[in-house]
This record gives structure tokens, C-alpha cells and sequence, in this order.
């Protein structure tokens, strides 16, 4: 939303003037600009957010030394303890041990659900401004249409977001408007113009009252439309008010839809924003959030992401503007808005390519079905593992030699000595990795 300032007041740089000429003073340059401190904060969450480990490292990190640690005993005992020839014997269950405890299949288990998981998430794809509220002055004698079309005939040379919305809403309704003379905009009022022959003045109360326009209680119904985060505006032929229109960031209609998802998820909604905490509390009563953060500049938004995970909580922060960029990487996982600034979607994890509020739940339920995949795939490479190093490390040696030797039916397998075939190991590796792999390749018809 635009904001009035005069001689004196501060502005930023890579602010939009919407009226008129200004001269300004640069007072800070370089490091000390506002984009230089935000790029200081996004720099600064990137060296503090500690990397996500992944949780195969971690498995492997302690498998592979017991893998080895268990094939040299294997190796040792057997040589200390088994058949004649001893080195043979111990050699090849060696071998076995190594070959079947190979962890691809714990390599694997991560990286092919990722490539499956990120590839379904991109066959997924994972506020306008308007006129939205028309109200008359008892006693005009105008409709709706009537106020529109002055409204919007001053406005059509107008450079200001909410008199283009005029505008904008007035072609929409396909009303022709009138040509305009005499237009004249006054910064931080109104505009004023002659439309028809008839003086219209359009803006703010301030205007109205500089100008002695009796508002005929219009002024109660304009504190209406504020209450709902709405910026109302009066609308004057002469010294007679006309009416009153109230422009408003509209909500887009799947928004509530994505929210009730990610409600239904089990997930708190917060809306984290620089807007007016009226604006702000408005919208978020259309959209059933409860919880409010307004008012908040780029470095604070960052300090509320903190803030909520030092109380132990995982948070996702969804942006799409520069100032977003900081709280993006501070948080666990930053989505960006496809239509946002590149910083944004720079500085995020995940970028949502519709813009659309579900693909906030579409992108958290395909990454919580990823993560259980992953899940699945270390648990059978590692049981597994488990369950087959034993028997590749002559555990049935004993078994075989206490019923007489090796069964004819299991000598394919075993041989006559009770060892593990390494060939048979080999491909007994190959069949988990084939496991795991298939196994995520599921996640690709996946109903997110």
C-alpha cells in the first residue's frame, strides 16, 4: 500500500514513487543501505543454520567400521577355529562378509527417494487490487455504477495503485468513461478533476474536510471499512458528497482452502507481515488464522523465526519478497512464492511454482511421504544387512556340521563347507539395492 511522506521523512532506496517529483538526500550508502543490512541478515542465518544431517551418513557413519570390525573377526575366528584349508575357509567368508554388508542399498536409500520425491513435486508445481466495496451517501440519488463511473473517469490519468484498482474495476464492469479536464493530484489527499462539467474530488477525509464537503455520515461507514483493512475513499461532485468506495487487498479465493490444509495437518498457520496490525488482523479473520504477527520489519521477521524455534518448534516460512529473504534462510524451510523477487526464491529451500497457497501443503506432504520413504528404504537395507552378515560369516558352519554336513539342496548355496557363496552374496547386494529403488520409485504415483 502506498504511504503519504513530506519534506523530511525518510524513504528507501528501490521505493516506487506513484506521484508527482521528489528530491531526496542519500544518507546512507554502501554496507549502510537497508538492502546491504538484509543481505547482512540472510548472510548471517546462512552461517548460523546448522546443515541438515542426513540420516544415512549417520547410519553409515557407524554400519561400515561394524562391518569391518565384524569381517575381520569373522577372518580371525575362522582361521583360529575352522576347517582345514583354514586360510580358504576364513578368506572366503571374509570376502562374503564384505561383499553382502556393501552398503549401496544404504546409498541408495536416500538420494533415489529424493530424485523420485523432487521430480513428483515438479509434475505438481509445487494481492490484486479492486474496487471491493461500493457504498452511496443517503440522499445522492447516484448507484453504484454512477459513483464508479465519476470515480474512475477522474482517475484514468492517475499514476496512484488504488486509483488504477478504480480504474481496473470500472472496465471490468464495462463502463465507458469520460474524458477529463483540469486533473490535478494532491499528495497524501486526493486528486480532484473535471469530469462532465461537474467538479469530483476523490480521496481521503483530510481532503474532503480541507475542501468543507459535508460527508452525510459517510465518515461512520468509512471506519466500517477501515476496521476490515479496507482504505476508503469519498467521492465529492462539487461541495456534495457522493459516496464512498473502499479498496482493499483482496484474498485470493484458494487461500483459505490452503490454509484449512495445512490446519488439517496438524500445523499452526502464523501470518508473519509489515502490514498494519488492522490490515493485517482483518485478513486474517477472512482466513481463520488466529495467530498474528504484524508490523514487523525484514530483521524482526528473522528474530520471530528464532524466536519460535529456541521454544523447540520446526518452521516453515513461506515469502516472496526482498524482505522475506532473511526469515527464508533463518527458518527450517524457506518456500518462495514463483511470482516473488529472485532474492526470495534465492534465498528459499523450496520454490513453489503456481504461487498457490496449496502447493504450501502439497510441498510438506510430499516431503513428509519422501521422508517416510527414505525411513523405509535404511530400515530394509539395514535389516537386511542384519539379518544376512551372520550367515555370510559362517554362522550355519555349526548347524550344517551338527546334522552331518551340508544338505545336497543347499550346497548351490553353501557348498560342502557351510560358507556363504560370495557370487550369491554379490547378488544378494544387487537385490536390496533393487529393493530400495523400487521401493521409491513408488513415491511416483503418490496422491498428494
Amino acid at each position: 500500500m502506498p504511504v503519504d511522506k513530506g519534506p523530511g521523512d525518510q524513504v528507501f532506496g528501490a521505493t516506487l514513487n506513484a506521484n508527482g517529483a521528489m528530491y531526496f538526500e542519500a544518507t546512507q550508502v554502501g554496507t549502510e543501505t537497508v538492502l546491504a543490512q538484509i543481505i547482512h541478515l540472510v548472510e548471517e542465518a546462512q552461517g548460523s543454520k546448522a546443515p541438515i544431517q542426513r540420516l544415512a551418513d549417520r547410519v553409515a557413519s557407524y554400519f561400515v567400521p561394524a562391518v569391518i570390525a565384524a569381517a575381520l573377526g569373522a577372518f580371525l575366528f575362522w582361521m583360529l577355529l575352522g576347517p582345514a584349508p583354514a586360510l580358504t575357509f576364513s578368506t572366503l567368508v571374509l570376502v562374503s562378509v564384505l561383499i553382502i554388508a556393501c552398503p549401496c542399498a544404504l546409498g541408495l536409500a536416500t538420494p533415489t527417494a529424493v530424485i523420485v520425491g523432487t521430480g513428483k513435486g515438479a509434475e505438481l508445481g509445487v494481492l490484486i487490487k479492486q474496487a471491493q466495496d461500493l457504498v452511496l451517501s443517503e440522499g445522492s440519488g447516484a448507484t453504484d455504477q454512477d459513483l464508479l463511473f465519476l470515480a474512475a473517469s477522474a482517475e484514468r490519468g492517475s499514476e496512484h495503485p488504488l486509483g488504477q484498482a478504480i480504474v481496473n474495476e470500472a472496465q471490468n464492469r464495462g463502463l465507458e468513461l469520460a474524458a477529463v479536464s483540469g486533473f490535478q493530484a494532491i499528495p497524501g489527499r486526493g486528486i480532484s478533476a473535471q469530469v462532465n462539467g461537474n467538479e469530483i474530488r476523490f480521496g481521503n477525509q483530510a481532503f474532503m474536510e480541507e475542501a468543507g464537503v459535508q460527508l452525510d455520515g459517510l465518515v461512520e461507514n468509512a471506519s466500517a471499512l477501515a476496521a476490515e483493512g479496507k482504505t476508503p475513499m469519498f467521492l465529492a461532485s462539487g461541495d456534495t458528497a457522493v459516496g464512498l468506495i473502499a479498496v482493499a487487498d483482496t484474498v485470493k479465493p484458494e487461500a483459505s482452502e490452503g490454509l484449512a490444509k495445512l490446519r488439517d495437518m496438524g500445523l499452526e498457520v502464523v501470518m508473519l507481515t509489515g502490514d498494519n496490525a488492522l490490515t493485517a488482523h482483518a485478513i486474517a479473520r477472512q482466513l481463520g488464522v488466529d495467530w498474528v504477527e504484524a508490523e514487523v520489519l525484514p530483521q524482526d521477521k528473522a528474530a520471530v523465526i528464532k524466536r519460535l524455534q529456541a521454544e523447540g518448534r520446526v518452521v516453515a516460512m513461506v515469502g516472496d519478497g526482498i524482505n522475506d529473504a532473511p526469515a527464508l534462510v533463518q527458518a527450517d524451510v524457506g518456500l518462495a512464492m514463483g511470482g516473488g523477487t529472485d532474492v526470495a526464491m534465492e534465498s528459499a529451500d523450496i520454490t513453489l511454482m503456481r504461487g498457490d497457497v496449496n502447493g504450501v501443503a502439497t510441498a510438506l506432504e510430499l516431503s513428509r511421504l519422501t521422508i517416510r520413504t527414505i525411513k523405509q528404504n535404511l530400515f530394509w537395507a539395514f535389516f537386511y544387512n542384519v539379518m544376512l552378515i551372520p550367515v555370510a560369516a559362517g554362522v550355519l558352519y555349526p548347524v550344517f556340521q551338527g546334522i552331518g554336513g551340508v544338505p545336497g539342496s543347499l550346497e548351490f548355496f553353501f557348498g560342502t563347507q557351510g560358507f556363504l557363496n560370495p557370487v550369491l552374496a554379490a547378488l544378494a547386494m544387487a537385490f536390496s539395492s533393487v529393493t530400495v529403488v523400487t521401493n521409491s520409485l513408488r513415491l511416483r504415483g503418490a496422491k498428494v
